[in-house]
C-alpha cells in the first residue's frame, strides 16, 4: 500500500529510539530485527537477557546490534525510580523501585525521561495494562485526561479517514468525547501533514432529532472548539452529512468547513466506532491500520495480541512518526 510505504519511508528519514517492553515475544523480536535491518527505528528490547536470547534463537531473529535491557539489573534503575517517585504524589522510593523493575513501567519511564522517543506494547499485554503504564509514567497531553485510540482507514479509492474511538472508551461523556476529537485531530495533522476536518457523528444532524445522546455530541463539539480553536470541528452530523457534499448542502442551512469533506470521524461511543470500522474493513474492502493509542504526552501504542510481525512494524513506524 502506498500509505504504508510512505509511512515507513518517513520513519527511515530519522529513525527513533523505540522501546519494546515485551522482549520475550517471538513476533516482537522478529519485528525488532526487521525495524533494525530496514532502518525504520532503533529498537530497545526489555526482558531477561537469557530469555530474550533463547526466544530469538527459537524464532531465528537476528538481534545483532539491538540493545537489550533487563530492568531489574539496569544501571539506571535507581535514576528512573527516583524520577517516577518525583512525578507521583505519596509514592515512596522503595515502592517506585519495585514498580520500575516491571517492563511496562520501565519502558514508560524511558520515554518519560527522554531515553526513548516512543513505546509499543500489547503483543503479550492487555490494552488496559498498556494504558495504565503510560498514564502512570508518561501522562497526558496538555489539556487532556483521556486515553483513546484511532484507526487509519484506507479505502479502495485511496481516500484516508481517521476513525475514533474504536477500541478504548465504551461510553465517553461529552468531555471525554471532546478530548477524543482533539487528540485524533492532532494525530491526523501530525501524520498526514494537513489540517484535519473533524466531524462528530450522531443519528441527528444539527438538532434534527432530540435525545440525550445527541445533546452529548453537540456539547462535545463545543468543548473541542474551546480546547483547540485553531482546528475545524463540527457536528452533530449524520455520517452522510459528514461525508457527502451533496447531502450536506441539502441538510444544512449554513456552510460548514467540515460537512461533506470530513477526514476525521468521531463516533459517539465504542459500539458505533467498533462496528463502523469493521463494516468499512469487511464490506468496503478498506485497510484498517491500528488501533493506535493517543492522548499521551509522548507516543505510546497498543498492539492486538493477535498482531502479525508486519502489523507491529507498521504500528512502530506510525508511533515513531508521532514523536517527530
Amino acid at each position: 500500500m502506498d500509505l504504508i510505504q510512505n509511512l515507513l519511508q518517513q520513519a527511515r528519514e530519522k529513525p527513533k529510539r523505540l522501546v519494546l517492553p515485551e522482549g520475550t515475544d517471538e513476533r516482537i523480536l522478529q519485528a525488532a530485527a526487521l525495524l533494525t535491518r530496514e532502518k525504520i527505528a532503533r529498537p530497545v528490547l526489555l526482558g531477561r537477557r537469557d530469555e530474550v536470547g533463547q526466544t530469538a534463537r527459537n524464532c531465528g531473529a537476528n538481534l545483532a546490534g539491538i540493545e537489550i535491557i533487563e530492568p531489574a539489573a539496569a544501571a539506571d534503575l535507581a535514576e528512573l525510580a527516583a524520577a517516577y517517585a518525583s512525578r507521583r504524589q505519596n509514592v515512596r522510593l522503595s515502592v517506585a523501585e519495585r514498580l520500575v523493575r516491571k517492563e511496562l513501567i520501565y519502558g514508560g519511564m524511558m520515554v518519560a525521561t527522554g531515553k526513548a522517543s516512543a513505546m509499543v506494547a500489547g503483543a503479550a499485554s492487555t490494552t488496559a495494562a498498556v494504558i495504565q503504564a503510560a498514564a502512570l509514567t508518561i501522562g497526558y497531553q496538555p489539556g487532556l485526561a483521556t486515553a483513546s485510540s484511532y484507526f487509519i482507514m484506507v479505502l479502495p479509492d485511496n481516500r484516508i479517514l481517521f476513525y475514533a474511538d474504536c477500541a478504548v472508551n465504551i461510553e465517553p461523556d461529552s468531555r471525554q468525547l471532546a478530548e477524543i476529537g482533539v487528540a485524533t485531530a492532532r494525530s491526523y495533522q501530525k501524520l498526514m501533514g494537513q489540517p484535519p476536518r473533524t466531524a462528530f457523528l450522531s443519528f441527528s444532524t444539527r438538532g434534527s432529532a432530540s435525545h440525550p445522546s445527541v445533546d452529548k455530541v453537540a456539547r462535545a463539539v463545543a468543548l473541542a472548539r474551546e480546547k483547540e480553536p485553531a482546528l475545524d470541528f463540527d457536528g452533530e452530523f449524520q455520517a452522510d452529512t459528514a461525508l457527502s457534499e451533496k447531502v450536506a448542502v441539502k441538510k444544512l442551512k449554513e456552510p460548514s468547513p467540515v460537512a461533506g469533506k470530513a477526514t476525521v470521524l468521531i463516533f459517539p461511543d465504542l459500539n458505533a466506532g467498533n462496528i463502523a470500522y469493521k463494516l468499512t474493513q469487511y464490506l468496503a474492502g478498506a485497510k484498517a491500520l491500528g488501533p493506535i493509542l493517543q492522548g499521551f504526552a509522548c507516543p505510546v501504542s497498543d498492539l492486538s495480541r493477535g498482531a502479525s510481525v508486519s502489523d507491529i512494524v507498521t504500528v512502530a513506524a506510525i508511533t515513531c512518526l508521532q514523536a517527530t
